[in-house]
């Protein structure tokens, strides 16, 4: 059964592996290698499908100095299709919608194939920034325009963490049209857990069916990648940045961790009814970090029921 079907039935135990794109520098001959090379390395891992984030500058969220440049990506959707095309399983393309025009983004919408495609439309990174197209006024044009491709929104446990709200915003965008969620990087497990668990008992209460949450794990191979993630607003807790930090192979450790919390949490979703998967992310350009990536998802496939 394909991706769009299992998540429209509200299947679970789902696995995805995410990346990004190349940078808009590389050339057309590098991009398709690498993307020849992602497809042989992800084949024998047997995902439901393939995450391709849309990368944005966020400086206007942060105003500390960002520990890593921001560097432009190509646009997940043309990776997509000029060098992934081989890619015979379905595609998850995000869209922060904030940094197109309607119309482009109309126009997207509707060259897409509904079978190889779904969507996660991204918000904008602060409230104060103004963009062509709000989040609201995305979901909407989505609905208009093509109403049977897969829609999926972003769950932030940290933002339940310091708000208490963040399954109030689920149900709002599962009401606008999301079938799916995908969380920001795990690294806070019990605050995943707050979330999940306060949204399946909201749902519950409303008589709503909830729909799948894929929760986000990655490696963190550097102690400027830890400084980065804090930078970014991801939880990691004090006991773990310790560890972390004190590790004689940071790589090694924080894979460590990513396994026990993925595997802290499929146990809770199962014990909750609820239905879930995993998405492995990798976003590094360093050989190590990506094939650490790589064995996390195999492992974790492994965990799940499929």
């Amino acid at each position: 059964m394909d991706l769009a079907r299992r998540i429209a039935d509200r299947g679970s135990e789902l696995l995805l592996f995410a990346l990004t794109p190349p940078r808009t520098t590389t050339s057309t001959e590098r991009a398709q290698e690498i993307a020849d090379v992602t497809r042989e390395r992800l084949g024998p891992l047997g995902l439901d499908g393939l995450v391709l984030y849309d990368i944005d500058d966020e400086s206007d969220r942060n105003p500390q100095e960002r520990p890593f440049p921001f560097l432009p990506t190509m646009d997940p959707g043309s990776f997509r299709s000029e060098h992934l095309d081989a890619w015979d399983l379905p595609v998850v393309v995000y869209r922060a919608v904030g940094k197109y025009e309607r119309d482009d983004l109309r126009s997207w919408l509707e060259t897409q194939d509904a079978a190889g495609v779904l969507t996660v439309f991204v918000g904008a990174s602060s409230r104060e920034k103004q963009t062509p197209v709000s989040l609201p006024e995305a979901q909407a044009l989505r609905a208009e325009v093509r109403p049977d491709l897969g829609l999926g929104g972003v769950a932030i446990p940290e933002r339940h963490t310091r708000r208490g709200d963040e399954h109030d915003r689920l149900i709002a965008k599962q009401r606008a049209g999301c079938s799916f969620f995908v969380s920001q990087v795990v690294y806070d497990v019990n605050a995943a857990k707050n979330l999940v668990s306060d949204y399946h008992y909201a749902c519950a209460e409303q008589g709503l069916e909830p729909v799948p949450i894929i929760f986000t794990f990655s490696v963190c191979g550097s102690l400027k990648t830890l400084e980065f993630l804090g930078w970014l607003g991801v939880d990691v807790p004090r006991w773990m940045q310790n560890d972390l930090r004190n590790a004689l192979d940071t790589l090694e450790a924080s894979y460590q961790h990513a396994l026990g919390a993925a595997r802290e949490l499929i146990g809770f979703c199962r014990h909750l009814g609820m239905p879930f998967g995993v998405n492995v992310e990798s976003v590094s350009i360093r050989k190590a970090e990506i094939e650490a990536s790589v064995e996390l998802a195999r492992e974790i496939a492994g965990e799940l029921r499929r």
